[in-house]
């Protein structure tokens, strides 16, 4: 299929170098491309020395989800939120579940044509004031998320990204000024597997976490365990120190259970017992909300007061059964502070999903 030349715009963040390449500064993979060479996430492409990107406009979906299905637990609970995506990754995760649009090239991919100013129009019409960049990785958007994310902020919306955090400083400097809320998916604690399974580096995730933690933005992060890649206990325990000392105790961080897919069609899923573990040690190591993804009804959905221990939110999935906090956020049994930014969603209810 041809791709759309709308989709086709001048890149941000490259440096041109002699002979007509080209080297991109959008993330840590630096890739350094001849004319007519398409970069690692399979979006940006040298064209005559000059740097496009393949996917600007190009939307895969455009979908009203609940926020915690981002996932995000102590941003707006219950909240419906705008979820849009492209196509498009810098990574190679082989458990992928979006991987028909984070793998597959922006020929390959059914999509529709929006501007910024269309999505605004929808956030509108639909009355939802939040907007997520999810699904595959935005970064790779950055020249859409970059525009769309300013003109939802002149609005008073509020935006949201669902990412890997594979970003070098000086982009995200420039679009963190737009962000609100992150959810940073952290694939594993070791450097050798982000190299080797995942195709991505470490160092630079926990850096572009600490910066929008820096910032001001609300963080979350998600820890997907896949047994034999991640799932070593020791492993675990090692980020968890990392968020308590980087992020803070409050920082929430989503322990989420792996299922079958893509290239890893033939692995087993993730024991609840190995999650119950992690979700133990976690709260052991000072982390004041954990959860378990993935695994509906169990306990490890709910919130639970870091002084007197009862919950003070229950969740089934991702919808709400039970709120014990007041209209501060305060425990309704012991008054203390829990870490939740802003009100519970109260317009609409579940009626917007259903």
């Amino acid at each position: 299929m041809e791709l759309d030349p709308r989709y086709v715009r001048k890149a941000d963040f490259y440096k041109p170098l002699s002979n007509g390449v080209v080297k991109c500064r959008l993330c840590p993979w630096g890739c350094v491309l001849r004319p007519g060479q398409r970069g690692f996430c399979g979006v940006r492409e040298n064209r005559g020395g000059e740097l496009y990107t393949l996917n600007y406009g190009l939307v895969t979906a455009l979908n009203v989800d609940p926020v915690e299905k981002k996932p995000l637990f102590h941003y707006y609970p219950g909240s419906p939120i705008v979820s849009i995506s492209t196509v498009g990754c810098n990574f190679k995760c082989p458990w992928c579940q979006n991987y028909t649009i984070s793998q597959y090239p922006p020929e390959r991919v059914v999509g529709d044509y929006m501007e910024p100013e269309d999505v605004i129009k929808y956030m509108k019409h639909v009355r939802v004031p939040f907007l997520a960049f999810t699904y595959n990785e935005p970064i790779i958007w950055y020249e859409f998320v970059h525009e769309t994310a300013k003109l939802a902020k002149r609005e008073g919306f509020r935006n949201v990204l669902v990412t890997n955090g594979h970003i070098c400083p000086e982009p995200l400097e420039e679009l963190v000024k737009y962000i609100d809320a992150v959810n940073v998916d952290i694939k594993s604690f070791r450097s050798e597997t982000y190299l080797k399974v995942i195709r991505g580096r470490l160092e630079p995730v926990l850096e572009a976490t600490r910066l929008m933690r820096e910032r001001g933005v609300h963080v979350e992060t998600t820890y997907l365990v896949v047994p034999g890649v991640n799932d070593d206990l020791e492993e675990f325990k090692r980020l968890v120190r990392w968020q308590v000392e980087e992020l803070g105790p409050d920082a929430p961080l989503h322990i989420s259970r792996f299922y079958p897919m893509y290239k890893y069609i033939d692995r087993e899923s993730t024991p609840v017992s190995v999650m119950e573990s992690m979700w133990r040690v976690a709260r052991e190591l000072g982390l004041n909300y954990v959860y378990m993804g993935n695994v509906p009804g169990h306990r490890g959905e709910n919130t639970y007061c870091p002084s007197c221990g009862r919950p003070v939110i229950k969740r089934f999935g991702f919808w709400i059964t039970e709120w014990n906090l007041t209209r501060n956020n305060e425990c309704k049994y012991c008054g203390a502070k829990v870490a939740i930014v802003g009100e519970r969603w109260r317009e609409g209810g579940l009626s917007l999903f259903l």
